[in-house]
């Protein structure tokens, strides 16, 4: 696997990668100046650290891409019931690997970023909830954990500064569901991973009924470095107004060089990825489409590869940045099985809690079977649009959205490979 970073350009992460003792104490504090933030932080108030991620442009590196600093300034002050900070791990987003990377071999990166966002909000207890497949990530952060607080980075009274907090690592049993941070709350608290009506917000409401803030793994290892060098210098290093930092990109599906790739947020195209970094189309075949970030994101055709890279851009044109996924699709695939294959694990993964999820995933799949197996009609294509605009927006989370929007993409964009598969 190909691991790449934007020629000239800072990198975060990556260096680190594929470095065992970079899972160390030792290797965090002296290579990458470790717990250095947490003692700058340690030095401001509260809402300063806030307002420092407020300047970084930090967004969510889960999906929402919404700024991380006004999700923490969300959190109620004067509330006399704990506060708690979730780490979303849970990485369930098909065509998804950045954060396994991050907890494999940066583990203290995001201990550190927990610490200091956890002083910012004014918890005392974290958890990493992380999904269940990831046994050998939650075994290694269970053993950095142990060596933060033998070093006195957890627990009471850190660094002498008076703060106290610890982290659990709680693993997951597979679900997707568990993915989106309300349903994820749930299942942390030991009930079933079904997402919750909002309002009230995670923010007022969150694990066991307090205040709550739910940040995925990418996004809190960005905070070290921000308190670091500073959130006006973190901005920068992102090449769009209201985005900051960098970016790691999961490439996978018919490129000559798959991998982690980590670039300045909006630095690059979708087709630079592809053809500048990731070597272009696997045998020199034609390109035939994108997903850009994650399965759940509306597939894109060559005609549309030349958007930058980012949230608002991939926004614009009617798809998502996401989790940063990006599938690659050969003219040799068959799309009306790619779409099939996708659905199949919506349908699979729906809690079943919204009647529209619940029922529209299992209908469209079928459909799909329908056409796959020889016996589908011309009028199944409309069919198929009108079940998923009465799925969209129409569910307590997102995936309801997540099943709809790449159906109605696939079937709008390429409807001819369907309707010549109708007719044989």
């Amino acid at each position: 696997m190909a691991l790449s970073a934007h020629a000239g350009s800072e990198t975060l992460y990556i260096q680190h990668f594929g470095n065992e003792e970079a899972r160390g104490l030792q290797y965090y504090l002296k290579q990458m100046n470790g717990y250095s933030a947490l003692k700058k932080a340690f030095a401001l108030k509260p809402d300063q650290v806030i307002d420092e991620v407020k300047k970084s442009n930090l967004r969510g590196r889960g999906g929402a891409g919404f700024p991380s600093g006004v999700k923490w300034s969300f959190i109620p002050k004067t509330s006399d019931k704990p506060k708690y900070l979730v780490c979303n791990a849970d990485e369930s987003e098909p065509g998804t690997f950045k954060d396994r990377d991050l907890m494999r071999y940066t583990p203290h990166l995001l201990i550190e970023g927990m610490v200091i966002a956890a002083y910012a909000i004014g918890a005392k207890h974290g958890y990493i909830y992380i999904r269940g497949e990831y046994a050998r990530e939650a075994k290694l952060l269970d053993l950095a954990l142990e060596e933060a607080r033998q070093a006195g980075y957890l627990g009471s009274n850190i660094q002498g500064s008076g703060f106290q907090f610890d982290l659990t690592v709680h693993r997951g049993a597979g679900a997707y569901i568990c993915g989106e941070e309300t349903g994820l709350l749930n299942s942390l608290e030991g009930k079933r991973g079904e997402p919750r009506v909002k309002p009230p917000f995670p923010a007022t409401w969150g694990a066991f009924g307090s205040p709550t803030v739910v940040n995925n793994v990418e996004t809190l290892c960005a905070v070290p470095f921000i308190l670091q060098r500073g959130g006006e210098w973190y901005a920068k290093l992102g090449k769009l107004p209201n985005s900051g930092g960098t970016r790691l990109f999961c490439v996978s599906g018919h490129v000559k060089k798959p991998g982690l790739y980590e670039l300045p947020a909006g630095a690059v195209t979708l087709r630079e990825l592809i053809y500048d970094y990731c070597g272009g189309i696997l045998d020199d075949r034609k390109l035939r489409a994108v997903i850009p970030g994650g399965s759940s994101a509306p597939v894109l055709t060559p005609d549309e590869i030349d958007v930058v890279l980012d949230i608002d851009p991939l926004m614009k044109i009617g798809s998502m940045l996401g989790s940063a996924g990006v599938m690659v699709i050969h003219d040799g695939c068959d799309l009306v099985r790619l779409i099939y294959r996708i659905t199949k694990f919506y349908e699979h993964e729906s809690c079943g809690q919204c009647t529209p999820c619940r029922e529209g995933c299992r209908w469209m799949a079928n459909i799909f079977k329908r056409i796959l197996d020889g016996k589908g009609r011309l009028e199944d294509l409309d069919l198929l649009l009108d079940i998923a605009n009465n799925i969209n927006q129409k569910t307590l989370c997102a995936l309801g959205d997540a099943a709809a929007g790449p159906v109605k993409s696939f079937v709008t964009k390429f409807r001819s490979d369907f309707e010549a598969r109708i007719r044989g």
